[in-house]
């Protein structure tokens, strides 16, 4: 755990490093009529994932030894489901979201610096999701599909408020300044905490549900001349399960 001290200064460089977020969606996965599927949205906005399905880059299964399983996402209705040939340990999902630019505190607007050359703020989204759905036997990698990864750095606990340590991952190495929040769902406007210089964040378990953290990065702009930064969104979702009834 860490001091009250650290945690107010995390608590307030989160505050100045993260003055806005081009798009504060993300996705993540989780059960809809027992059956797991891929959403989009923040909060309590649930919503339509059907149509963003072609922007889905890919979705990517892998058994309890982390190797690769197959893997189909599924139109059923209004929701996107997953499925897959076995019992999965681990889901992940890649969505490039596009380029978004705006002039100081104007609305974002979906155009690169070309078209939008006075942009004060333009940067390209990429959205992640990971979601544990079995027991881990050990440590999650880092996945290749994942730019920006969150796994446990550490067992997960088995109660509502114990502490949990998560590691933030950025192209498989260790990332400081990583901004967390603890509950996409429920909570998305909590202050976002920093990952520390070992890219790590102790945080309590949020639910006796599902838990969706969420981290995101700003990374250098890979083509400047369009956009600004890189702005990776990143989730990771798991069950704490309820008492027998």
């Amino acid at each position: 755990m860490r001091s009250k001290l650290p945690t107010l200064v995390l608590a307030v460089a989160a505050t100045v490093a993260a003055p806005f977020a081009a798009n504060a969606h993300g996705i993540w996965f989780a059960q809809r009529a027992k059956q797991l599927a891929l959403i989009y949205g923040i909060g309590a906005d649930d919503l339509d994932m059907v149509k963003r399905l072609p922007q889905v880059e890919s979705v990517t299964a892998y058994d309890a030894d982390y190797k690769p399983i197959k893997v189909t996402p599924r139109v059923a209705g209004a929701i996107v489901l997953i499925d897959t040939d076995a019992q999965p340990t681990l889901v992940a999902a890649i969505m490039p979201y596009g380029i978004w630019s705006r002039v100081g505190d104007g609305e974002f607007e979906k155009k690169t610096l070309q078209e939008m050359p006075n942009a004060t703020v333009s940067t390209k989204n990429i959205k992640y999701a990971l979601s544990i759905q079995g027991p881990l036997s050990k440590p999650i990698p880092a996945l290749p599909t994942l730019a920006l990864q969150i796994v446990p750095d550490g067992p997960i606990p088995d109660k509502l408020g114990a502490p949990m340590r998560y590691k933030v991952l950025y192209n498989g190495k260790p990332q400081a300044n990583v901004r967390m929040i603890n509950d996409m769902v429920n909570d998305p406007d909590a202050q976002e905490v920093m990952t520390s210089a070992n890219g790590t964040v102790t945080m309590p378990v949020r639910n006796q549900g599902i838990n969706v953290i969420r981290a995101v990065f700003d990374g250098p702009s890979d083509q400047p001349k369009l956009y600004k930064q890189i702005e990776h969104t990143s989730t990771l979702s798991f069950v704490l399960p309820h008492r027998p009834e």
